[in-house]
């Protein structure tokens, strides 16, 4: 009993800690440059460079954005090539989708993401939406589109992306033989932190992700992280937008989602803040979003709470700092607190990673030519 009540206490004095150390480095902080884009400490447009205007091929679909990446536009009979007729490995499977194993013509691996729609206008419009978003991007952590196909029968279509053999970051840590260390846990946080602002800071416009989860982030052969499935994300957000209709979907997965928007209806990269916190939480923890058994809260509930439960993972004992995960898990309950003004932006959580968590820089990835990775 002494120890669950030490543990809640630790944990509560670490949160509080964290908070007053995150204000004060935010006061004394200027706005800096990282991934080439000009971060802010607000949730404002950012002031980071345009990108130049796309360019698609000559078949692209009506009312997309151009973009500075050429991507191809595969034929169908391509995209059945790749998998086989859809006979290949299945790698992943959604509510409206299905992920395959492709081989490209050159032999290398490819994942292929089939969209059945029915010939559903909604669906349709969805995809339509994922492509407009995947056309915005080229981030080194975010998975990369190879090209698009939309000629399939009754509305099919396909999305075909760079194939990460490493699996999720949900399934390194649950079950997982050789557990992430330490240093890798906040090195890959920190990463997909980047992407994540990235997202919000680093276009045009502003683009709010909607679905941060660790089976959202895919691990390269380096356990690099590469954030993917960007079926729920919206474009031009500013600081907060309400869904159209009250018939719209739930954006987000159980246990991740913004008690806020649930509440509300807003939608807001605040909302990406709040997932990233409880994935920051996962990686600290080693424990789910949200526990498969029934009346257990969610991991974001037992974290405010300070609940004993929540500890760094025992998978890591002994080879972390015990003042950086104090700092780590204050962060993380900043990330996940009830009022999304209160909570960092994305680009506050990188410098704040950066100064306060040294082991989120000291893992370096190499390329393929064996060079370092920023």
């Amino acid at each position: 009993m002494i120890l669950p009540m030490a543990l809640s206490a630790a944990f509560l004095l670490s949160s509080t800690i964290a908070s007053v150390t995150y204000l004060k480095f935010l006061r004394r902080f200027t706005p800096l440059s990282c991934c080439g884009n000009r971060l802010s400490l607000t949730d404002g447009d950012g002031d980071g460079e345009t990108p130049a205007p796309i360019a698609y091929g000559p078949d692209s679909p009506a009312g997309l954005t151009s973009s500075p990446i050429l991507f191809r536009r595969f034929r169908w009979a391509e995209i059945e090539l790749f998998t086989n007729s859809f006979t290949s490995d299945v790698i992943g499977e959604g509510g409206f989708s299905t992920v395959y194993l492709a081989r490209l013509p050159d032999s290398s691996l490819a994942a292929v993401k089939l969209h059945r729609s029915g010939n559903s206008e909604r669906l349709l419009r969805a995809f339509k939406q994922e492509l407009d978003v995947l056309f915005r991007l080229s981030n080194p952590h975010i998975v990369r589109l190879i090209g698009y196909s939309d000629h399939g029968e009754d509305g099919a279509s396909a999305l075909v992306f760079e194939y990460i053999p490493g699996g999720t970051l949900r399934d390194r840590l649950v079950g997982c033989e050789a557990p992430l260390p330490w240093d890798r846990r906040l090195s890959i946080a920190l990463h997909v932190a980047e992407a994540v602002d990235y997202l919000h800071e680093g276009g045009e416009l502003p683009i709010v992700h909607g679905d941060i989860t660790a089976a959202n982030v895919l691990l390269d052969e380096r356990r690099g992280p590469k954030l993917c499935d960007f079926g729920s994300a919206r474009v031009g957000f500013s600081a907060a937008v309400k869904p159209a209709g009250t018939g719209d979907p739930i954006i987000g997965s159980p246990g991740y989602t913004d008690p806020h928007y649930l509440r509300t209806g807003i939608f807001s990269k605040k909302s990406d803040v709040y997932s990233f916190g409880v994935m920051l939480l996962e990686l600290i923890t080693g424990l789910p979003a949200i526990a498969a058994e029934e009346g257990c809260p969610p991991l974001a509930a037992a974290a405010l709470r300070g609940a004993a439960a929540v500890a760094v993972d025992p998978m890591v004992a002994g080879s972390f700092d015990e003042e950086e995960a104090a700092a780590a898990l204050g962060l993380a309950a900043l990330c996940v607190g009830d009022q999304p003004s209160l909570r960092p932006s994305m680009a506050g959580v990188i410098r704040f990673m950066r100064e306060s968590l040294p082991s989120s820089t000291s893992t370096v990835y190499l390329k393929s030519d064996g060079s370092a990775e920023p």
